[in-house]
């Protein structure tokens, strides 16, 4: 049974009293909310997500509610995990926004079993792609644009390499894009399901796209990755793919790692092994339909 087998009354009314239990990737996720647009908005955007049912186990427990303090002038949202709060309240119409950048920083935290990477994860013909991301590396819209044009989304957010076998986990969940990028992806792939915008978050104004159903319901398929790139958008530049050494590539690698730090001699050799099997490059772009072109070559 998926998400969208319910009709949006029953996930208000589940929401608000024992959670909804759906699974995210690996994970099983309860969420608890009694916030109208956390329901629209968890129907909007994982409407092909398993639903289960309280009896099964759970990864992560999380709510999203109003903070009673500030319940009617300018409410605002607060996010907890096992009852924990561990950020400030924000304006309550970038609830959902905040959901999805908070279950960022609970997965990045809480998945040791991984070696986790601050990148967006692509497939095509079995060949899967690393592209770690910094802001303005314009990671998010290079990964909208490839899904739009047939590419399997792993992840828009982190690389999940597992550490005994190498594989790829995907969690595939929306895609963030913001500012310039909406308008941008929006004229490029006018076929996607993506959010109104919520301005003046701290990321400036945000909107998400839904993943499309191939992606959510190939999560049980891994695979190896085969390169590492780090994308670099900039105006007025040609598309160009320049290798770089795996020696560099380990260290820019780690940095963009989340938890490589906390595993110590384990985040060491999982990092290896993906050194070892990857290719590494910097890429520069401005042109989608170019970069595009160059990475289905890649994989053909």
């Amino acid at each position: 049974m998926k998400l969208s087998d319910l009709a949006l009354s029953s996930v208000k009314a589940k929401l608000s009293s024992t959670g909804i239990v759906f699974k995210v990737g690996f994970s099983t996720v309860c969420l608890k909310s009694t916030l109208p647009n956390v329901a629209s908005n968890l129907l909007k955007f994982y409407p092909y997500n398993e639903l289960l049912t309280g009896d099964d186990f759970v990864d992560f427990f999380v709510t999203l509610d109003c903070d009673l303090i500030r319940r009617w002038y300018k409410p605002q949202v607060n996010f907890s995990f096992d009852g924990h709060y561990p950020f400030k309240p924000l304006p309550q119409d970038q609830a959902f926004a905040m959901f999805e950048w908070s279950f960022n920083w609970v997965i990045a935290h809480h998945s040791h079993q991984y070696l986790v990477i601050h990148s967006a994860v692509l497939e095509k013909n079995g060949k899967a792609l690393i592209f770690p991301g910094t802001p303005g590396s314009g990671k998010s819209t290079l990964c909208a644009a490839l899904v739009g044009r047939g590419w399997r989304l792993l992840s828009d957010e982190m690389a999940l390499v597992d550490r005994v076998t190498g594989l790829l986990q995907p969690i595939p969940r929306p895609i963030s894009l913001k500012n310039e990028s909406i308008g941008i992806i929006k004229e490029f792939v006018p076929e996607f399901a993506i959010g109104e915008p919520v301005k003046d978050t701290a990321k400036g104004t945000v909107a998400h796209v839904c993943v499309p159903e191939s992606s959510v319901l190939a999560n049980d398929d891994l695979v190896y990755p085969s390169a590492v790139i780090f994308p670099k958008y900039k105006n007025d530049v040609d598309t160009t793919l320049i290798p770089i050494t795996k020696g560099v590539g380990f260290m820019n690698v780690a940095e963009n790692s989340f938890n490589y730090n906390v595993l110590g001699e384990q985040g060491f050799d999982a990092l290896s092994s993906l050194v070892d099997r990857c290719d590494f490059y910097e890429f520069e772009y401005q042109n989608l339909d170019e970069a595009i072109a160059l990475f289905n070559e890649m994989v053909s």
